[in-house]
């Protein structure tokens, strides 16, 4: 109840404050932003107008806003939305240096960024992972549950999170959520930026973005965004290179017609990443305490990952309110490593106890999407309704090859004596991969009912064909699965500024995990049920949201460890249930003030009542949030806080005196600070520092190993923009 308490206190604060007549001129700039959106927008169709324009964040310096369709295709509010979203803005992500999805992430709300190595990160919320990414509402699942190298987000305009289950848009109900990222877009009007970024570990980053018209009437538009960053890191012998290009063309092919287009490209080439990470415990059960830079990488090694997206996509709008959709995307992954695997339990008094698992690994990922979707009103029983009804297809290839060094088991030195240097071996003496091939096609409907003037119901379902082919390390990859995944979601609203809803979905996630024995699990199946209220204040500028959700799910894929023939991860197939509550706010508290805030707390439990994946963490707190000083013109200051309290991992093994291990990690929090100074209307300057108490923590202990975050650090921004 103290979630919502601070909502009521939170709405009180909003609409009690007096309003301005700086408020005055916002509000009626607004006003005239949004008539020209709508002169735009006639041109690209209803449901285009509001995830183009509307719901575009760059500029607008908000940390909310007030359109996100990723939950139903639908133009709907956040408040409009019956499950909880947040929304992560292009104000903040610039305010706080946020140039990758972990750290955005991180300072969502209820998400758990697992950093299992430096190169491999998994993804979670209420309880469980996130395996749908989605970009511009669409995407397919992770081949293998898990994000390989990061995602910049020097293209993206936002990225909506939507907590629970989403089977309409993204072929699978998986109950944990949905990320969409929702690329820039270009604009009528010439605009760009160039900044320059350092930090700590001889970080330096260059960011280039310029977009506007390439004709003269402004029928066709442009936009091409640059990045290259080159960092070494707190970690031993690790340094990261990447590379980031995107261009995006609209054009308008008539007065009702849009096409769009793009390509976006990012290499990253990492040198000495980790591949597993620091064993966390002794022979004699006792935690290990390493040096927080220790890696057990080698200096040879190396994880080279490129992505490739492209799309195109046609949108016209019919003279009676509906619009169509077409977009294809094509995506292409590939990974070329060299790695250095380390395992054993070393001695306390000594280290020693580890031993050597080098290995090649290459893979080629290809994902082919087609969506098409009609969108508008329909007139039933006096009242007007919304219909969405849509059709799609996709399929991912993947070919993956490992290649073994005879020289494995070699005897180690103690970690705390670890240079990396270790002879390069030849990776010849056997070969073993995965070649598997997913089909996937759905149909889906949407409706929303306009049953009275304050109570709205949705109600969709989709129905999925899934097919899979191939192998996977030599067993069977293969399934083939048809099943359908209702929704209804109902808000009613108590006044202008309240709304309670309810939404229930059916969940059916065929899962690539694989157990022991290289099988592939079963596909995941249960229910999700969310309810709550929400508030929106000051014309969208501020949105809050509290809610308690339960998700139930059987067969589920929980990770057990490495495989020791083929050192890949396996997993075992679990039933849990997850409650809990949740509460959000985002956007303007007042005129300088901008935050962004959200608690979770929540259970995990199977069906004898055991409380299971307690490395995930039962209760997190996210604060983000800056306030421009109106004593000293061209000031802003800021801060954030991540908090999560304490985990636990059952190790599964014994120590010497037939005691069961557990690796604990205490309840922890980071802290942030920043400053942004507009020199003039053109140049600023952003000064982040991160960590600033020099917490030492374990970054996860989603698996047996794990390694230490990040101490203090900081990054300085200087951006020129016209």
């Amino acid at each position: 109840m103290l979630a919502l308490s601070c909502l009521l206190t939170f709405s009180a604060f909003a609409t009690d404050r007096p309003a301005t007549e700086d408020d005055a001129a916002e509000a009626a700039n607004k006003r005239r932003s949004a008539a020209k959106a709508e002169h735009v927008t006639d041109l690209e169709g209803v449901v285009a107008t509001a995830s183009v324009d509307r719901n575009s964040t760059e500029g607008t310096g908000s940390y909310t806003t007030p359109v996100a369709s990723g939950a139903t295709r639908l133009p709907l509010s956040l408040r409009e939305t019956p499950q909880s979203v947040s929304v992560i803005t292009r104000a903040q992500m610039d305010d706080f240096g946020l140039n990758n999805v972990n750290d955005v992430l991180a300072r969502s709300t209820g998400i758990s960024v697992e950093k299992i190595e430096t190169d491999r990160t998994y993804y979670g919320a209420r309880g469980f992972d996130i395996t749908n990414f989605l970009t511009d509402g669409l995407g397919l699942p992770f081949a293998n549950g898990q994000q390989e190298g990061d995602i910049d987000t020097a293209i993206y305009d936002h990225i909506e999170v939507l907590r629970g289950a989403n089977g309409l848009l993204s072929f699978t109900g998986n109950p944990s959520a949905t990320i969409n990222f929702v690329r820039k877009r270009p604009t009528a009007d010439l605009q760009g930026s160039v900044g320059t970024t350092v930090g700590s570990w001889n970080n330096r980053r260059l960011d280039g973005d310029i977009s506007g018209p390439l004709n003269q009437s402004a029928s066709v538009r442009g936009r091409l965004v640059v990045a290259n960053q080159d960092t070494d890191s707190y970690l031993d012998r690790y340094s990261q290179h990447k590379k980031i290009a995107a261009g995006m063309l609209e054009a308008d092919l008539g007065a009702n017609t849009l096409l769009s287009a793009g390509v976006s490209w990012q290499k990253n080439a990492p040198d000495s990443p980790m591949w597993g990470a620091l064993p966390l415990y002794n022979s004699d059960g006792t935690p290990t305490n390493y040096r927080r830079s220790t890696s057990t990488s080698t200096d040879w090694a190396h994880w080279d990952s490129a992505n490739t997206q492209s799309y195109v996509s046609l949108s016209h709008d019919f003279d009676n309110g509906w619009n169509l959709k077409a977009a294809l995307n094509y995506r292409r992954i590939t990974n070329d490593s060299e790695l250095f695997y380390t395992y054993g339990t070393p001695d306390a008094a000594t280290g020693l106890g580890l031993y050597s698992y080098p290995s090649r690994y290459t893979s080629t990922e290809k994902q082919y999407y087609v969506d098409m979707y009609a969108s508008g009103p329909f007139t039933l029983g006096g009242r007007e309704h919304r219909l969405v009804l849509g059709v799609n297809a996709g399929k991912s290839d993947v070919d993956q090859l490992s290649g073994y060094s005879s020289d494995i088991g070699t005897p180690l030195p103690a970690l705390w004596d670890w240079t990396g240097h270790y002879p390069k071996p030849s990776f010849d003496a056997s070969f073993n991969g995965a070649q598997f091939h997913l089909r996937r096609r759905s149909a889906y409907a949407t409706a929303r009912w306009n049953l009275t003037d304050d109570l709205k119901l949705i109600t969709g379902a989709s129905l999925t064909y899934i097919h899979s082919t191939g192998q996977n390390y030599g067993v069977p990859h293969a399934y083939e699965k048809t099943k359908s995944t209702p929704f209804a979601g109902a808000v009613y609203d108590l006044n202008a500024n309240y709304s309670l809803y309810a939404s229930y979905a059916k969940i059916f996630n065929p899962q690539t995990e694989v157990d022991i024995n290289n099988r592939v699990l079963d596909p995941v199946t249960g229910n999700n049920l969310e309810a709550g209220i929400k508030g929106a204040w000051m014309d969208q500028r501020l949105n809050a949201s509290f809610a308690v959700f339960r998700s139930h799910q059987n067969n589920y894929a929980e990770s057990v460890g490495i495989n020791p023939v083929t050192a890949q991860s396996y997993y075992r197939g679990i039933n849990a249930t997850s409650t809990g509550y949740e509460f959000d706010i985002a956007g303007s508290l007042t005129k300088d003030w901008e935050a962004s805030a959200g608690f979770t707390q929540l259970r995990i439990q199977d069906d004898q009542d055991h409380n299971v994946r307690t490395y995930v963490p039962r209760r997190t707190l996210r604060i983000t949030t800056t306030y421009r000083l109106p004593w000293l013109t061209g000031l802003k200051v800021g801060g954030s806080l991540r908090w999560q309290d304490k985990i636990v991992r059952d190790q599964g093994a014994l120590d010497t005196q037939g005691r069961e291990i557990f690796t604990r990690q205490g309840s922890y929090a980071l802290l942030g600070l920043m400053a942004n100074y507009s020199i003039s209307p053109s140049w600023s300057a952003t000064l982040n520092v991160d960590n600033l108490t020099n917490r030492k923590y374990i970054a996860s202990l989603y698996w047996a190993q794990g390694y230490y975050g990040a101490p203090t650090n900081w990054q300085l921004n200087v951006t020129y923009r016209f």
